[in-house]
């Protein structure tokens, strides 16, 4: 019987790293990754490009600064066109949204950090990507429309 001990235990061995044991075993979690399906589009619609971008960065929450309820404008959908294009800007002379005129539509100074009061937007959380900004100024010199 000595003899055939290493033969046990060999045998042993190979059972469980073949996942005969008894003992609990654990699983992996394969995670998928995220994966950006956002693209710069030379004419976006704006309600579905632009006011995705209000809802996805929470512009429309209550606690966002530019939301109406905290004092600016409503981005919320149904809402957020008609509070930004050709609205008179609070802070500043001009207009928020300027159709044809992205360099100069207030909601792009601010968005790329170039006003002269206050803070940048979204105040409080990182700048837009390029794909955003770009998206949002591409539908203004697009004549920003309410598509």
């Amino acid at each position: 019987m000595r003899r055939n001990l290493p033969a046990l235990l060999i045998a042993g061995l190979a059972t469980t790293a073949c996942g005969a044991s008894d003992s609990p075993t654990t699983s992996t979690i394969i995670t998928q990754p995220v994966v950006d399906t956002r693209t710069i589009q030379a004419d976006p619609s704006f309600q579905l490009v632009i006011q995705e971008v209000f809802d996805r960065r929470g512009c429309t929450s209550v606690g966002w600064r530019g939301c109406a309820l905290s004092g600016g404008p409503d981005l919320g959908t149904g809402a957020s066109f008609a509070a930004l294009v050709n609205v008179p800007a609070v802070a500043e002379t001009g207009l928020r949204v300027i159709a044809g005129d992205p360099d100069m539509s207030y909601l792009v100074v601010k968005l790329e950090g170039r006003q002269l009061v206050g803070s940048a937007m979204p105040q409080g959380a990182a700048s837009l990507d390029e794909i955003d900004l770009t998206n949002i100024r591409n539908w203004i010199l697009q004549g920003a429309e309410n598509n």
